[in-house]
């Protein structure tokens, strides 16, 4: 159930994300588009809470618990960027606005790099707070490798994700041929 859980999640965020974003450009209320990306934050509440009820109702603590725990870090520190990233697009596709600015060359590219892995940090403190969280509450009396095993994969995306923001700092990416960086 947890599994469909974060797939309904999943499936729910690009759906209310495509509503609130046509509610706000093509039919031009705002407000109401606003509203429905306000709702957005509900889906990882109502994952929160039935992962919560399927621990304490004695479930065995296993892979969904931790994929749930490092979703729902994930929409923690990269859901509003998403939303705030696809919301410059459509502003620029189908209202007329700025094109957004891109991530850019060089030593822009590379502080964009690190800003990114500092969202992976973040999300990766909220998984780990939320993993622990679940090991203290099953205690001994159940098996939580799976959930440590979770724990080191969170650190594991903020180690590659800081290979990948050390690469763009020692080799910065240069603007194609023609291009002021």
């Amino acid at each position: 159930m947890i599994v469909a859980l974060i797939i309904a999640c999943e499936v729910g965020f690009w759906v209310l994300l495509a509503a609130g974003l046509a509610l706000r450009y093509l039919a031009k209320m705002p407000r109401l588009g606003a509203a429905v990306l306000l709702c957005e934050p509900l889906m990882e509440l109502v994952l929160l809470v039935v992962t919560t009820l399927d621990l304490r109702n004695g479930a065995a603590p296993d892979w969904k618990h931790g994929l749930a725990a490092l979703y729902i870090g994930y929409t923690v520190a990269y859901g509003h960027y998403t939303i705030k990233w696809l919301d410059g697009h459509a502003a620029h596709r189908l209202a007329g606005g700025p094109k957004p600015p891109g991530a850019g060359y060089g030593k822009a590219r590379a502080a964009h790099e690190w800003r990114l892995w500092v969202r992976t940090v973040i999300a990766a403190a909220v998984a780990l707070g939320l993993l622990q969280t679940a090991i203290w509450y099953v205690g001994d009396a159940g098996d939580v490798s799976s959930l440590k095993a979770w724990q080191f994969a969170a650190l594991r995306a903020v180690g590659i994700h800081g290979l990948v923001a050390v690469g763009y700092t020692v080799r910065p990416k240069k603007a194609p041929a023609g291009q002021v960086s």
